[in-house]
């Protein structure tokens, strides 16, 4: 059985990023290897929509959003944290490890924190030293607004900090225009690699905040990293192969170009959506975003059993809800190196699933509004 990888991270990897992994390992201190992560470097400004620089560490995405957390603020200062889910959650567990006071605004699973919402937390709490917020809530398919979001924060003392990791490179994301102070990303999700590299830039805004703020950490003090970065070099010993391998993956995103790498997730994310409907099924996310489609399991269907036989039988590799949600949703991932066809035959052996297991459905109607909608769709 071929195996196909639907799932929100990791994601599939291009042939080509996979064979550069092949190749023997190099010295990290090399002048090649500081060629390597100067050219990297700057790719990810594009990406990230910067003239910042953005940094590079050998960890998970978490080990960003720490960074983010700790080079930003000192122990016992006032953090507003907009979740959504799991990975607003992960914020929380961050933001209690570095002792900062948090106040929380939360919303259901499936619901968007609003700009609305956010205005008025900072109001009410003046001495905010940074928003934490996410793009990509993959726990449940929500997207924020964070345009919206950078307005409102651009406007106080305050500073943006996004988790950024399942939707940069997915779905539109301006990290100077949008007045965004930290953005987070990985490796695994939409920039087609596999796990354990994280990227991190600040505005000039964050540094000064950065730079005022005793240090709360060693190795991921940012510090040492803006050092180190001048000579093209890391503070620690770097994921050096994974790094070769993130440039080929991204210089096909160079070659795409961001804006049609947003407008092709954006119709894919559309095209999905009509045929999960289609369907008889119900997207889950109230504020669906690009990176991926998350559909709630219909009453009466063992939402765990259809992922199971969606696998074994064929191929396709879904991911489960977490926690309360397990069982609850299917998530479907079309982040990264994805195709229109590549979701369409998702969807077309979730039908086959669902019928076999005596869902009532026209069978073929998903299939079809996937490609109704992605013909039309701009």
């Amino acid at each position: 059985m071929k195996p196909r990888l639907f799932t929100p991270g990791p994601t599939t990897v291009p042939e080509e990023t996979l064979l550069e992994l092949a190749k023997p390992v190099t010295y990290h201190r090399a002048a090649e290897a500081k060629a390597i992560l100067a050219e990297v470097s700057e790719d990810l400004k594009y990406v990230f929509q910067t003239a910042q620089p953005v940094f590079t560490l050998t960890c998970s995405g978490t080990g960003g959003m720490e960074a983010a957390v700790s080079n930003t603020l000192a122990a016992g200062e006032k953090a507003i944290l907009c979740t959504a889910g799991r990975w607003g959650e992960r914020w929380r567990g961050i933001l209690k490890a570095f002792a900062a006071n948090i106040v929380t605004v939360e919303v259901p699973y499936g619901k968007a924190v609003t700009p609305e919402m956010l205005s008025q937390s900072l109001t009410a709490n003046p001495d905010t030293k940074v928003v934490f917020t996410t793009l990509s809530e993959t726990s449940t398919g929500v997207g924020h607004d964070l345009e919206a979001f950078g307005k409102i924060v651009a406007k106080t003392d305050s500073l943006l900090a996004v988790d950024g990791i399942s939707g940069v490179g997915a779905m539109e994301c301006k990290m100077d225009a949008w007045s965004l102070d930290v953005v987070v990303t990985g490796s695994q999700k939409a920039l087609m690699m596999p796990p354990g590299l994280a990227f991190v830039s600040a505005s000039d805004k964050a540094w000064k905040k950065i730079d005022a703020t005793a240090p709360r950490g060693f190795y991921l003090d940012l510090r040492r990293y803006r050092k180190s970065l001048l000579e093209s070099d890391t503070p620690f010993t770097p994921g050096n192969t994974l790094i070769k391998a993130q440039r080929v993956s991204l210089k096909k995103i160079r070659t795409e170009g961001i804006e049609n790498l947003w407008a092709r997730h954006t119709k894919i994310a559309i095209a999905c959506r009509a045929g999960v409907e289609a369907m008889g099924l119900t997207v889950f996310a109230e504020r669906p975003n690009s990176a991926l489609t998350v559909i709630a399991v219909p009453q009466g269907v063992d939402g765990t059993a259809v992922l199971k036989t969606l696998e074994k039988k064929y191929g396709y590799k879904l991911a489960d809800g977490q926690d309360t949600l397990k069982g609850h949703i299917w998530r479907l991932s079309h982040m990264g190196y994805m195709d229109a066809f590549d979701v369409l035959g998702a969807l077309s052996a979730l039908e086959l699933v669902l019928l076999e297991s005596g869902f009532k459905l026209e069978a073929g109607a998903g299939v079809a509004a996937f490609q109704k909608a992605y013909a039309t769709a701009q």
